[in-house]
């Protein structure tokens, strides 16, 4: 069988122009490798196009882009798209989704259950995030992992183990820190900027989110919900519900988190947390959703008490809680 990575790395330094993309509402992994592919391929002086369909959250403004990331599809588009952190291709949205018959796509992903859809998959949910794979294809490519490339890996891996605390943290991972460390990464600097990030609004959301948790099967179940008056109350968005869920998840009792995101009516976006060998995954997949081991999500059509009572009861059966 023919090595990704190495396929991968034939492409890049053969063709030229290519579409760079990522999930839309995009976090850390997903800014951080869009940014770092930006970096890769400018140092190999070939032409792209940054594209998100949400564009390039506040909370990310510092990250040097190398170039623009563009939020309408360019036309034509170029014969090679690379798609990361999408475990499904819906996730890359509807415009490109719509025409990806138009373009070839190297799928670069670590998310449980990717179907392969790219012309060229790699794929490989032992990866603690995308930015940790893109640091092995710039080994493989011969470039340094110094400066702004080294910048957008250390955002995209440490958002995705928390820095370095979640049990998707691998040796491998470290030592690439420990590389980019060495080479100059001023880690102080990136993790203030990744943090320090927080308006009033969002502590104001946050304390209605965290006040008005619940609590399941035998306490081993937290669960609270982000309505849309919620949002408007306190003035903030889907954003600044980031990271609510691990903080829920820290109660001493509690093997699952859960937080409910209202997006329309009777729909909602749940995301799940977990420690260890609680497979939330599993849970996420009855539901039409994905995601990691630890760290899920998916969406439910139902009012939100039918909508919490499906979900416990699925917590329940997949993983024997009582």
């Amino acid at each position: 069988m023919e090595n990704p990575i190495q396929r991968i790395s034939e492409i890049l330094r053969d063709q030229d122009d290519f579409l760079v993309a990522s999930h839309f509402n995009p976090d850390g992994d997903a800014i951080g490798s869009t940014c770092a592919m930006g970096h890769i391929l400018a140092s190999l002086d070939k032409q792209f196009t940054l594209y998100n369909p949400s564009g390039i959250p506040d909370r990310y403004n510092y990250v040097n882009t190398v170039a623009p990331i563009a939020t309408v599809l360019p036309n034509p588009l170029p014969a090679w798209t690379i798609v990361m952190d999408c475990g499904a291709d819906d996730r890359m949205g509807e415009a490109l989704l719509g025409r990806a018959d138009e373009t070839s796509i190297i799928n670069i992903d670590h998310h449980l259950g990717n179907k392969n859809y790219g012309a060229v998959n790699w794929v490989d949910p032992t990866q603690p995030a995308v930015g940790s794979m893109l640091a092995t294809l710039a080994t493989e490519l011969g470039i340094a992992l110094n400066g702004d490339l080294a910048e957008c890996i250390y955002l995209a891996v440490s958002t995705d183990t928390g820095f370095f605390t979640y049990g998707n943290t691998t040796p491998e991972s470290l030592e690439m820190a420990a590389t980019m460390l060495r080479n100059g990464l001023d880690i102080a600097r990136m993790n203030m900027l990744i943090t320090k990030q927080w308006s009033e609004n969002r502590m104001d959301l946050w304390t209605e989110a965290l006040s008005g948790k619940e609590l399941f099967l035998d306490r081993q179940v937290a669960v609270t919900v982000v309505t849309k008056e919620m949002f408007a109350r306190t003035g903030t968005t889907s954003e600044d519900t980031e990271n609510i869920i691990n903080f829920l998840r820290r109660l001493k009792s509690v093997r699952v988190a859960v937080i409910f995101r209202e997006e329309g009516p009777d729909l909602y976006k749940f995301s799940l947390r977990s420690y260890g060998n609680d497979n939330v995954q599993e849970i996420a997949s009855r539901f039409g959703g994905g995601g990691h081991r630890n760290a899920s999500g998916g969406t439910i059509a139902a009012p939100i008490d039918e909508a919490k009572s499906m979900l416990i009861s699925t917590i329940a059966d997949v993983l024997e809680l009582r």
